[in-house]
């Protein structure tokens, strides 16, 4: 089932944190398991932001074992950065498991991913200019919450909301995705690629790697790899309703744009707000009201449809 939702402020920046949290929570009811963002701040120059964890919520429980692995891994991974020549910025812990660092680094971008997720238990979850993605196990106001969102200032957002079907109930599961290992490009779908499998092999030998075994996953990374050979985004996209089979509706942002596409078929909903300033899609319309208390006109994006708005 699932519900996806984003936003994009035009000319301007928003508390898209406390935004975004309103529209998943009213969305609760379509995926209770799990909670993503993928927050779309300003960027500051040439500073990356990485997050990343180095376990998973439940692994937590498990005794002061595990949380003697974590200490070593974060200490692993500290070592590593080093090693590459990147210097930590500012370095903040999300939770006793997730980590939120800013870099000056030059280098390879898939070098440094390459290289952090070798570690054991390691997994970044984005790498990148403006974006920032968190998920983790809860509705949106816990996971909201847990990790300090509400007051993120930032351009636009996509969120979700998961019901584990088949896979499981962890944050390596949990959406959006990230295109790895691109900077800003990010995924959230509701619905099934048929080819999936087919799709991800022929990524996979020009080169591309997937951290998960999600569907969605497969759009990020096609998308992007369409952009690195020259497309736009809402060209690659329109590709997509051709190349990618099977039901979905996805949203794609990108550092300075958000995009909407449907298959053919537009068997799984969207619904779509437009103004001179501000866009909001999701997957019911209650979650788009939960921002705009007052009177507004939404509508059902067409069949087969693909929009893309720019910030």
């Amino acid at each position: 089932m699932c519900g996806i939702a984003g936003l994009i402020h035009r000319g301007k920046t928003g508390d898209i944190g406390t935004e975004m949290t309103a529209m998943l929570q009213s969305l609760k009811h379509r995926g209770p398991d799990s909670t993503g963002f993928a927050l779309y701040g300003s960027p500051k120059g040439n500073t990356l932001v990485m997050r990343f964890k180095v376990a998973e919520q439940d692994d937590m429980k498990h005794g002061f074992k595990i949380h003697d692995q974590v200490k070593e891994r974060k200490a692993e991974v500290d070592k590593r950065l080093k090693e590459l020549g990147a210097t930590i910025v500012s370095a903040e812990d999300a939770t006793e498991y997730a980590y939120r660092y800013t870099l000056d680094y030059g280098g390879d971008k898939r070098k440094l991913a390459n290289y952090i997720e070798d570690i054991d238990g390691a997994e970044i979850l984005s790498l990148g200019y403006g974006l920032e993605l968190i998920k983790d196990l809860g509705d949106a106001t816990v996971v909201a919450d847990q990790y300090h969102l509400k007051g993120f200032k930032g351009s636009h957002a996509l969120g979700h909301t998961r019901m584990a079907t088949e896979s499981d109930v962890d944050i390596r599961s949990a959406h959006p995705y990230w295109a790895y290992p691109f900077a800003d490009v990010s995924v959230v779908h509701n619905g099934q690629l048929t080819n999936y499998w087919t799709g991800r092999r022929d990524l996979e030998r020009r080169g591309h790697r997937f951290m998960s075994n999600c569907d969605s996953e497969l759009i990020a990374v096609y998308l992007a790899d369409k952009m690195s050979q020259g497309a736009d985004l809402k060209d690659a996209m329109k590709d997509s309703i051709e190349e990618l089979d099977g039901v979905f509706t996805y949203l794609v942002a990108t550092a300075d744009s958000l995009g909407m596409a449907k298959d053919v078929m537009a068997a799984k909903p969207m619904v779509l707000y437009e103004s001179d300033d501000f866009i909001g899609l999701a997957s019911e319309e209650v979650a788009i009201r939960s921002v705009f208390p007052h009177e507004i006109d939404t509508f059902d994006p067409y069949e087969g449809e693909v929009r893309v708005w720019k910030r």
